[in-house]
């Protein structure tokens, strides 16, 4: 079965290094999602869950908070300002910022 090598970078830490069947991030106009053979590309990361579904089963959820994806030859590369388990206590609320972009 083919797969994606993921790699999710934060300024401190390598946050996740490891094969996945699929990937969903949330981009910064909506999420994407990522198969093997996906096309290359580069997205703007917006702030939500960015879920990884494993290839031996199983999945892993991050809450991200912007940030940069790349995609390229079944290697998807996330550098993200911060990727954990629980969103960080100071985050915007992503639709207030959008709608203050909008304004």
């Amino acid at each position: 079965m083919a797969s994606l090598h993921v790699r999710v970078v934060s300024p401190d830490r390598i946050v996740f290094e490891g094969e996945a069947s699929a990937v969903v991030a949330p981009a910064w106009d909506g999420k994407v999602g990522i198969l093997p053979g996906h096309a290359p590309m580069l997205s703007l990361i917006g702030s939500g869950e960015l879920t990884l579904d494993r290839s031996g089963g199983g999945s892993e959820d991050f809450h991200v908070v912007g940030g940069v994806l790349k995609v390229e030859r079944d290697m998807v590369t996330l550098l993200t300002e911060y990727a954990g388990d629980e969103p960080p206590k100071d985050a915007p609320d992503p639709e207030v910022v959008f709608v203050d972009q909008i304004d």
